[in-house]
């Protein structure tokens, strides 16, 4: 067989015919999971919330709009943006559209990086570079330096507009069916703009729930939040490890969580409590590597139910 540059042709154009699966048809193929949850105290609920996650909107993707505004036929009782809904400076309005019904409906947010700065061009190896640092104790995400500004600020005034709870480095609380769900969020562990201090002594005494809200799952954040007794944790920001190996899985959550809980449901354990840990393989991609592998583009749709025992 003829080799292209030294590569056998056959090999080429099975990568080939990969690369244009996973960008042309994966990216593109975006799903509902629904899962439900064990959590609420004895005799309420159940509560419906759907966990929007990593849009990273560019201008253009009418596609990916069209899905994100037909989820608003679920009817939650309630919605969780858990943030990095921009991959372009000039994609705030075509994100708003595409939640907008979906602020017909009581919710909340995070931030998370891409929601504060434009995206770059980077090599996808870093990442791996990166998880070898952090096992090693070292800077795993270095400061942005020479970062363009999205227009966050736009962002926000839309989604407070709508009547959404800005949950960065605050407490909040929502109203459904007579019930107070307490919400405890921070910024961004991701870019070090998390405050724990600011939020910390867990869930807000004299509501019937209350659950925790963080953009990237980084350790120090769960080990606090379950410490506190928070009984779920909903994130995002790892894209499910975006390409993932069969039968294998994640190889990257580009934070120190383990590949193992990159996306779905697992548990975290801190100071003898335990919670539930919801990570969302988001919907989107940097607009520079606009590319998913056994790991479709997804919200998802929790049914919080009484816990057992």
């Amino acid at each position: 067989m003829r080799a292209l540059y030294g590569v056998p042709l056959g090999i080429t154009a099975v990568g080939a015919a990969g690369l244009l699966y996973a960008a042309g048809f994966e990216a593109r193929s975006f799903r509902l999971r629904r899962i439900t949850v064990p959590v609420l105290p004895p005799g309420m609920g159940p509560l419906r919330v759907l966990q929007v996650s990593d849009i990273h909107m560019v201008c253009g993707q009418r596609k990916k709009r069209r899905w994100l505004q037909s989820l608003a036929g679920l009817r939650p009782d309630f919605v969780i943006n858990t943030g990095d809904n921009l991959s372009d400076p000039e994609g705030v309005p075509e994100a708003l559209d595409a939640l907008g019904p979906l602020m017909e409906y009581p919710g909340a947010y995070v931030f998370g990086s891409n929601d504060y700065y434009g995206p770059k061009l980077r090599n996808p190896a870093r990442y791996l570079v990166e998880k070898a640092q952090r096992k090693h104790g070292l800077n795993g995400n270095p400061p942005a330096v020479g970062a363009v500004h999205n227009p966050w600020e736009d962002l926000r005034d839309g989604f407070d507009a709508a009547g959404w709870l800005n949950l960065t480095n605050t407490r909040g609380s929502l109203k459904i069916d007579g019930m107070e769900i307490g919400l405890t969020g921070l910024d961004d562990p991701h870019i070090k703009r998390d405050r724990h201090a600011q939020v910390a002594g867990g869930p807000e005494a004299g509501t019937d729930f209350s659950m925790a809200i963080v953009h990237a799952p980084y350790l120090r954040v769960l080990d606090a939040f379950t410490a506190e007794g928070y009984p779920l944790i909903l994130a995002g920001h790892t894209h499910g490890g975006q390409l993932r190996i069969p039968f294998r899985g994640a190889l990257v959550t580009n934070c120190d969580l383990d590949t193992d809980r990159a996306r779905g449901l697992s548990t975290h354990e801190s100071a003898d409590h335990r919670a539930y840990l919801h990570v969302s393989a988001g919907c989107g991609t940097n607009r520079y590597t606009p590319v998913r592998f056994a790991c479709p583009p997804e919200a998802t749709l929790l049914t919080l139910v009484e816990r057992r025992g």
